[in-house]
């Protein structure tokens, strides 16, 4: 694959980061000589700014570079089937340390097909200390033709060893109408409901394509926003609760629960079983070990679904405090002005920056494993009018 072709695919990819995909297009074209190539990357940015995708598009265009099948090396890649570029993504809480130590020694491994053996850790932040200094030596010291690329919301979520064997590769937000181009050229939706869905997921890219694309979704997500407004009184507070945590609860079944019902008909095809056979006891084991996976991904999706409402709750204040502000600015929230304007009456702009302090603080009692409930029951008792100082 010539440089220009690396460019144009790097660019469709990479929606909205022309520095970072001039930073790449330079390394690929160079991937030869050790003074602009590292063996050791870290992709950082804020939560759908892409990093994930642009670790992947990163690691396509290194094994197409220079191959006498360019095409299908890519695709392999994008496929997740190439045999040379392994990744590990979790849908739990962490990423175990027994994940580390495998994908530690794949990296030993001489590349079979392509150019490089690529190893990818998307949320490298999910690592503990111990996992993280288990990875550390092989960044270190890896082999020739071994990179590592890992991704993270920022710097300060690795050990200081982590990020002093990286090369840095930093993503911004991209703009609503960036991301409103991606959807239009990908999905047959409107320009009007693209750019909708761009604000609403305030630039998150998988967001949006899904509230572009997804009505239920969108239906979803405008339920836990009413809801949200209607707030008077603590009674309709403990209600709304109990709304959004089905909203969240209803988001991760949407999500996870085909990709369960699909990896457990395979499982039992594999084990030599129809889908009504009982499991024999010596297979039972295997069950349960995907059963409690299962159960962590539902958990993960649920907390995830939670902290999506609280994204969008603290969205919701902001843009309550710009128009009683009268700021003019562009609200993300749009759509729901004459809502807005009734929730902002019932506040000063003080308390709604504290509400906007204390949907953060309800994300952060999240992300340390306070039960979804708890996390939603006290938060919106918080905005009840008069309690929010």
């Amino acid at each position: 694959m010539n440089a220009p072709a690396a460019s144009a695919s790097l660019s469709r990819r990479l929606v909205g980061q022309p520095q970072v995909v001039a930073q790449l297009e330079h390394t690929i074209a160079h991937a030869d000589d050790p003074k602009v190539m590292t063996h050791a990357w870290l992709f950082t940015g804020p939560p759908g700014s892409g990093r994930s995708v642009a670790a992947l598009a990163f690691a396509a265009e290194l094994q197409a570079t220079g191959a006498s099948d360019p095409e299908h090396q890519r695709v392999m890649v994008e496929a997740g089937t190439h045999p040379d570029v392994q990744v590990v993504r979790t849908d739990k809480v962490i990423i175990s340390i027994d994940e580390v130590r495998d994908i530690v020694r794949q990296s030993q491994l001489s590349p079979s097909v392509g150019r490089w053996r690529i190893q990818v850790i998307e949320d490298a932040d999910r690592m503990s200390e111990h996992t993280s200094n288990v990875l550390l030596k092989s960044l270190e010291e890896p082999p020739d033709r071994t990179v590592w690329i890992l991704c993270a919301p920022g710097e300060a979520d690795l050990l200081p060893t982590i990020r002093s064997r990286v090369r840095i590769v930093r993503l911004g937000t991209p703009s609503p109408d960036a991301i409103a181009d991606l959807l239009t050229s990908e999905s047959n939706v409107s320009r009007d409901l693209a750019l909708l869905a761009a604000r609403a997921s305030q630039s998150h890219i998988g967001m949006a394509r899904r509230l572009a694309t997804d009505a239920a979704a969108r239906e979803r997500r405008r339920s836990s926003l009413t809801g949200i407004l209607s707030i008077d009184s603590l009674s309709r507070a403990m209600a709304v609760s109990r709304q959004l945590l089905q909203i969240a609860k209803d988001d991760a079944t949407a999500l996870v629960g085909d990709e369960e019902q699909q990896e457990r008909a395979k499982l039992m095809r594999q084990m030599g079983l129809g889908p009504d056979d009982r499991v024999p006891p010596k297979l039972r084991s295997q069950l349960r070990e995907a059963e409690d996976n299962w159960k962590r991904r539902s958990k993960r999706a649920l907390a995830d679904g939670v902290d999506r409402v609280l994204t969008d709750a603290q969205a919701l204040l902001r843009d309550a405090l710009l128009s009683k502000l009268g700021s003019g600015q562009q609200l993300i929230n749009g759509d729901l002005i004459d809502e807005l304007q009734n929730f902002a009456r019932r506040y000063t702009e003080a308390q709604l920056l504290h509400g906007i302090d204390a949907t953060e603080q309800a994300r952060g009692q999240l992300a340390h494993n306070v039960s979804p409930a708890l996390v939603l029951d006290a938060y919106l008792a918080s905005l009840v009018p008069g309690v929010l100082q």
